[in-house]
Order: C-alpha cells, then structure tokens, then sequence
C-alpha cells in the first residue's frame, strides 16, 4: 500500500508541476551557467564541458533523478559562442529528454566587461511508463504507455560579465510547438510549457591573500507557481577549495564543496537537506559535477574558475 500511494503521489506531483516548475532542479547551477542561459555559450577563452547527476530526495520511491551534460565554447574570433545541453530526468514513471544548442554573441563594454545575447533551439521528449501503475480499478489510459511527445523548443537570454562579476536574465524555454495545439506565440496556446524567468547575479571579493568570498543568487519565476530565490554563498581558497552554502526559498538548505584539481578537471559535491515535509520520508539531496576545460593555451588564457 505504501508503495502504491507514494508512486500516485509522484505522478499527481509531476501532473501539477507540468502547468508550473518543468525544468530540473539542480544545486551547483553557479558552475553549469549555460543550463540556465545561452548566452554564457563562450564566456570563457576556451572550452568548457561539465557533467551534473542528482539524487533527489534519496530514500524516498520514484524521486527526480537528474543527469546534465553541456560543453561551450568560443569561437576563433571570441565574439561568438557555441554550446550544446542534454539532460535526462525522471520522476516517478515518467521520464524526459532534452537536447538544446545555444548560441551567443558578446559585445565588449569596456576593458573589464562583456555583454552577451543568446539564443537557443532544441527539443524535449516525453513519456510515461504507465502499466508500471499499480491501479485499483481496470481504466483504458493506464493500458499503454505514453512515448513519443517531442516538443521543440526556443529560448533566449542576456549576460553580462568580467572575470570578477556576473548578471544574467533568461527565458530558456520562450516558445514551443505541441503537435496537438495551435501554432502560437503564446506558449500557453502551443504547449502545455510555461516559461520560466531567470535572473542571476554573483560577484567575487578579495577577502585576504588565500581566501576570496562570492555571494550570488538565482530568481525564479513560473506563471501559477511561488517565486523563488536562491541565496549563495561561496568561501574560495586559494584559488582550489571552495566551501559554499545555499538556501533556496520554501524548499531546502545546501552545503557545496568543490576541489579544483589544476587547469582542467574541477570536482564539485552538493548536500540539501530539505526543509518540508519531505524530510520525514527522505534523506536529504546528493549532487555530483565533474567539470573539464580543454584548449591548446589553457594555461596561457586561464583565470580561477569563479563562475
């Protein structure tokens, strides 16, 4: 019974979530900017590939579970950036893949700043495996499974940055075509999608000779859902460790390490322990990033990795 209630609860869950949050949540976002915005595509002179998988709500049956991909990149002339997204998440019997590629343009400011537009293009797949249901009356939809709902997808964004600072302001999902809605620049009238409004912003401060401070933060906003915000704080030392602490509002508090190893490879874990109901059935959020940077005059070009 107890396994039955907690599976119809997910799906309710995900069902209510489809008009409201849609895309993964994830803890360590401040080092996987190009998972909220395309124009981070090429922010950095050289290229830069991350991989993200979360656990959340361990302990609990059919919890999200969550795998990232992406690596960006600048182009020979640095104005230009290219960049590539796939995730895989599931919760409960149901399961979502998206493939995106970004694009970005950035205009130098002045000495210390660039300002960055981007775009993106890609798709979503969804489907349910519903016969995994166990259902106590015989009911024709839970018969087969659902597979197959592609959706495409547009998006765009904003960032402005140094090596130092940061603002960026995006839409990742703007428009997106349902084969079985009208074709609108409604997103409501197209697809069962709703936008979601990002703004972040971080800035990095010398605090003595090994230590430096980062506070930055996240804010979301989805039609018909609470606006969130997630408030960070990142303790770096010298220019290897970094020892953070998160709280995302009505939700959890995170506790973030990470190692940067030398030039290339950087390792990163995150905890949340969550702050609803849910933490009397679960135990808590792991989050794992594997982050490499790759180019030819690496250690000619490269900076500490603040962001």
């Amino acid at each position: 019974m107890k396994k039955l209630l907690i599976i119809i609860a997910f799906t309710l869950l995900y069902n209510i979530e489809s008009k409201a949050q849609q895309d993964p949540l994830v803890t360590q976002y401040m080092f996987n900017g190009l998972f909220l915005n395309p124009a981070y595509a090429g922010s950095h002179p050289y290229w830069s590939s991350t991989l993200t998988y979360r656990n959340q709500w361990v302990g609990l049956e059919g919890a999200p579970e969550t795998a990232i991909a992406s690596v960006d990149g600048s182009l020979p002339n640095e104005n230009m950036g290219l960049g590539l997204v796939l995730f895989h998440d599931r919760i409960g019997v149901t399961r979502q893949n998206t493939m995106v590629l970004n694009y970005s343009y950035s205009i130098r400011i002045n000495q210390k700043s660039k300002l960055a537009l981007g775009i993106n293009a890609g798709f979503s797949q969804f489907s349910a495996r519903l016969t995994e249901l166990t259902v106590w009356d015989e009911d024709v939809v839970f018969e087969n499974n659902m597979s197959g709902k592609v959706l495409p997808k547009f998006g765009a964004g904003a960032y402005y940055y140094g090596e130092r600072h940061y603002v960026g302001f995006s839409v990742p999902t703007l428009f997106a075509y349902q084969d079985n809605m009208d074709f609108s620049f409604n997103l409501t009238q197209s697809s069962f999608l709703r936008r979601h409004y990002l703004l972040t912003a971080g800035y990095v401060f010398n605090v003595g000779a090994d230590f430096k401070l980062k506070p930055s933060f996240l804010a979301k906003y989805v039609q018909n859902a609470p606006f969130e915000v997630d408030l960070n704080l990142s303790l770096l030392y010298k220019d290897t460790y970094w020892f953070g602490v998160s709280y995302r509002s009505y939700d959890a508090l995170a506790f973030i390490l990470e190692y940067q190893t030398n030039l290339n490879f950087r390792i990163g874990y995150s905890y949340d322990v969550t702050l609803t109901k849910l933490n009397d059935h679960s135990h808590g959020s792991h989050e794992i990033m594997l982050g490499v940077d790759l180019g030819k005059d690496l250690a000619k070009v490269k900076t500490p990795r603040f962001f």
